[in-house]
C-alpha cells in the first residue's frame, strides 16, 4: 500500500518520512485488523503491509502476557525488536493503532528513532 497526505495515516507516514529521511520503512496499523492504513517502503525487500499483519500479532500476544501476568496498571509503550543491521520498533498509539517503523541500526540513533515515533503517535487516529 502507498499513502496519500489526505488522510491522518499518510500524513503521518509522510512526516516520519520527512524526519527521518533516512528510514528503510513506516507503517501505521490497525491493531484490530492487522491491516496497514499507511505505509512506504525505500527498500524493496521489505514490505511494511506484510510486516504490518504479522507485527500486529506481536502487539495482540503481549497484550495476552501482560494480561495473563495481571499488569493492569502498565501500557504498552513500544515494543523494541533489534537485528544484526535494522531497528523495528512498534509505537503503539492510544487508539488500537500502532506505528511499525524500520530503520538501520548503523544510520539511524535508537533514541532519536523513539522520539519521531513519540512525536506522531498522537497524530495517528
Amino acid at each position: 500500500m502507498a499513502y496519500s497526505v489526505n488522510n491522518n495515516a499518510g500524513k503521518v507516514v509522510q512526516d516520519i518520512i520527512n524526519d527521518l529521511p533516512g528510514l528503510v520503512a513506516v507503517a501505521v496499523v490497525d491493531t484490530n485488523s492487522g491491516m496497514s492504513l499507511a505505509s512506504h517502503s525505500n527498500s524493496p525487500g521489505i514490505n511494511p503491509d506484510t510486516a504490518a499483519a504479522y507485527n500486529t500479532e506481536v502487539v495482540k500476544q503481549k497484550q495476552k502476557a501482560m494480561t495473563a501476568l495481571k499488569l493492569t496498571d502498565e501500557k504498552i509503550e513500544d515494543i523494541l525488536i533489534t537485528l544484526s543491521n535494522q531497528i523495528h520498533l512498534l509505537k503503539i498509539t492510544e487508539n488500537n493503532k500502532f506505528i511499525y517503523l524500520v530503520v538501520n541500526s548503523r544510520d539511524t540513533n535508537l533514541a532519536i528513532a523513539r522520539e519521531v515515533l513519540r512525536s506522531h503517535a498522537a497524530s495517528v487516529n
